[in-house]
């Protein structure tokens, strides 16, 4: 513990804090567009084809989104609505795709958890 005249002498660091969601610039969501649509495997206990999409967003930045839920139509050239979320098991991948906004349709038939995918109440 510092004593007062090494308070007076050096004042208390702050702490860092770090942004976990760079690319977002401090906003909640970001809209971007799809260049190039691709695959990957998840971390070793696990076993999947993860969907993933490279996404330009509008303050011109390039990352890496995964595509949440079972089937999607997104195409290249796709308006999407990114929000910040990693994925546990893709190693890199910070952000994930909002469904029901833009292009990026919602999926059908969903009874539970309908805001996360974009479902209507029927």
């Amino acid at each position: 513990m510092p004593s007062i005249n090494q308070l007076c002498e050096k004042k208390r660091k702050k702490k860092k804090k770090i942004n976990k969601v760079p690319a977002l610039t401090h906003n909640p969501q970001k809209k971007g567009i799809c260049i190039k649509l691709f695959t990957r495997t998840p971390k070793k206990p696990n076993s999947a084809i993860r969907k993933l999409v490279k996404v330009r967003l509008t303050n011109s930045r390039r990352v890496n989104v995964y595509i949440p839920g079972e089937g999607h139509n997104l195409k290249e050239y796709s308006s999407v609505l990114v929000r910040g979320g990693r994925v546990k098991d893709l190693p890199g991948i910070k952000y994930q795709l909002i469904r029901g906004k833009y292009d990026f349709k919602g999926l059908q038939n969903r009874k539970t958890s309908r805001s996360k995918y974009g479902t209507k109440k029927k």
